[in-house]
């Protein structure tokens, strides 16, 4: 298991949730949620500068069936983007269900429905960072895929 502190992002159309990795990948804890308002992407590179990330870890949604569709280019697209803006490589990594597991593990905490808004995505991120690093821990490899420039 390589050591450094990774981001795990979640991106949506509104907001994007953030978190991050202790430099041993043993420990996963969200940061914050992050509205896409055109300061977003300069945001995402002072959280990356702040924890002095090795890799950023963006989540790729999927289908159930695997196919990817309009949002994972979107995310691909925001990828690209992150991995402009910070200079950090970026990685996307399977996020099927990872809202879905956010929303149980919330309703499980006994957190109102009604307040889960305010840290889905954030609980999101903690999710696929999780997934990726177990996937890291258990086959010794980088998770997912590396961002590559499609232009």
């Amino acid at each position: 298991m390589r050591t450094g502190v990774r981001l795990g992002v979640d991106v949506g159309q509104v907001r994007i949730g953030i978190a991050r990795s202790d430099s041993s990948g043993s420990l996963v804890v969200p940061v914050s949620t992050i509205r896409r308002d055109g300061s977003d992407l300069a945001r995402i590179a002072g959280i990356a500068r702040k924890y002095e990330v090795i890799e950023i870890v963006v989540g790729l949604p999927l289908g159930l069936s695997g196919k990817e569709g309009s949002a994972s280019e979107r995310a691909r697209h925001y990828a690209g983007m992150v991995a402009g803006r910070t200079g950090v490589p970026v990685r996307l990594v399977d996020e099927r269900l990872s809202t879905v597991s956010a929303h149980a593990a919330l309703h499980e905490a006994g957190l109102d429905s009604r307040k889960h808004r305010a840290v889905v995505d954030q609980v999101a991120a903690t999710v696929i960072l999780e997934q990726a690093l177990a996937i890291e821990r258990s086959t010794g490899n980088a998770p997912g895929e590396p961002w590559k420039d499609q232009t």
